[in-house]
């Protein structure tokens, strides 16, 4: 990404972690931050929306949902502190997109190569849900910042959804950067898959959460899979 680029997208961060726009996603994650889970009481929580973070000249560019209360709302990184971000990490080192094979904060060295990370929505939600209207104004991030990385790249973007409110959050904003796709529009699958162009795919996997690594729902070997499609792709 150039450097008028890379400001862009500073500033964006910047805008982020300042807003206010959800009431009620802002009244939650600072009351979690106030009152605490037990095992963290002695930590300064984060409580405020979490930016998105990585290579700025990624390929690999990932969207979850929302970060965790007692997660990246404690941390301040997203899928850091919780089972997800376990599972993310370690496929991100395993296919070469970073640097160890975990994260605990935004201080703890690790770094993405070829990858970033972002979500259809920066704040945690009370029982992970989320209403339209707060997916709909956060996605105006997502919209810009999508819109970045497409405007600065040479070569191929695989755009990987985790879960399906993500995938359809990467739609709408495909949709609104004019990249709407000819035919029957796509349906979300674990591995998923849809060109938009030659130099821009976009790929789902079911969202890491325990709901569905407990379950069996989704496997170690499934997540790899997505992965070493991803590297296929680019």
């Amino acid at each position: 990404m150039h450097s008028t680029g890379l400001e862009r997208l500073k500033d964006l961060q910047r805008r982020i972690i300042d807003c206010r726009a959800c009431p009620r996603l802002v009244a939650h994650r600072e009351r979690v931050g106030r009152e605490k889970r037990r095992a963290y009481r002695h930590e300064d929580y984060w409580a405020k929306p979490v930016p998105s973070f990585g290579d700025p000249r990624a390929g690999l560019f990932i969207v979850g949902l929302a970060p965790a209360a007692h997660g990246a709302n404690r941390t301040g990184r997203m899928f850091t502190g919780d089972r997800s971000g376990q599972w993310l990490y370690r496929a991100l080192f395993d296919h070469g997109f970073c640097s160890r094979p975990a994260s605990v904060g935004p201080d703890d060295g690790l770094e993405l190569h070829g990858a970033y990370i972002s979500a259809a929505a920066h704040c945690a939600p009370p029982d992970n849900k989320l209403s339209a209207g707060e997916l709909r104004r956060c996605r105006n991030y997502l919209d810009e910042e999508l819109g970045l990385f497409i405007e600065s790249k040479q070569r191929r973007l695989v755009l990987l959804a985790l879960g399906a409110v993500a995938f359809r959050a990467c739609l709408l904003a495909l949709d609104a950067l004019g990249r709407r796709r000819a035919g029957k529009r796509p349906r979300f699958a674990h591995m998923a898959e849809a060109g938009f162009g030659p130099e821009l795919a976009l790929l789902a996997s079911y969202h890491p959460s325990q709901q569905n690594t407990q379950t069996g729902r989704l496997t170690r070997e499934m997540f790899d899979a997505v992965f070493a499609r991803a590297r296929e792709l680019l």
